[in-house]
């Protein structure tokens, strides 16, 4: 059986168990909080990040390692696309969500709301979450964009950029950081993501002492 080591509020961690879920890979769950640098999560990942999954003495580390090992040992459930084209704009905005969403809305927000907060219990700064708040904004916008011109994110399909997409964006709307107003398409689009019984259980999970706002796991928001 493998076994996933994650953080209920990395982006990362929830891209790998929804597309696990999605893909049908049965695992079991492991809490962990990097900050915490436990020994023995970083004998398995040096780097002291989630996600890690393990099976015996198998070990995979990376959201992207991750996902691109379960797409090229399993056949079913394809999620990066037929053809090397499609392959190559998943793989785009994949690295899109992965790297310029998180470093310009979920990181921040990660830090303020989450770690100053529940962790340090400290004072957010109000001047990065309004900043995260504004690039969240141009992130939906362009969200949008993609959407008026395509079924899915991913393209003609859904795919393993709706999953990296639906991961960062739902880490966001957890810690407050979305406005949806506006944003037509994007919120469609996530609607009928939040829909999904391989999506649910995700937006079933809170952060002891940090619950998220009301409309967070609501299908009408």
């Amino acid at each position: 059986m493998w076994r996933l080591y994650h953080f209920t509020l990395c982006p990362f961690s929830r891209k790998v168990r929804f597309a696990l879920a999605v893909k049908g890979v049965t695992h079991d769950l492991v809490q962990e909080r990097p900050w915490e640098k436990r020994p023995e999560f970083t004998a398995m990942n040096p780097a002291g990040q989630t996600p890690v999954m393990r099976r015996e003495e198998l070990i995979l580390c990376d959201s992207v390692a991750i996902t691109e090992h379960f797409e090229e040992a399993l056949d079913r459930t394809p999620l990066l696309g037929s053809t090397p084209e499609a392959r190559a704009e998943t793989r785009r905005l994949v690295a899109w969500f992965d790297q310029k969403f998180y470093a310009e809305v979920g990181a921040p927000l990660l830090a303020e709301r989450m770690y100053k907060r529940a962790v340090l219990k400290g004072v957010p700064d109000g001047g990065a979450i309004r900043q995260a708040g504004r690039m969240a904004d141009m992130h939906l916008d362009y969200i949008d964009f993609l959407l008026e011109r395509r079924a899915w994110i991913s393209g003609g399909q859904f795919g393993l950029a709706d999953i990296a997409a639906a991961a960062h964006l739902s880490v966001a709307d957890y810690l407050a950081g979305l406005d949806w107003d506006g944003h037509e398409p994007a919120k469609t689009w996530y609607s009928a993501i939040k829909s999904r019984p391989t999506f649910r259980p995700l937006l079933a999970e809170r952060l002891e002492g940090l619950p998220p706002p009301l409309h967070y796991d609501k299908l009408d928001f």
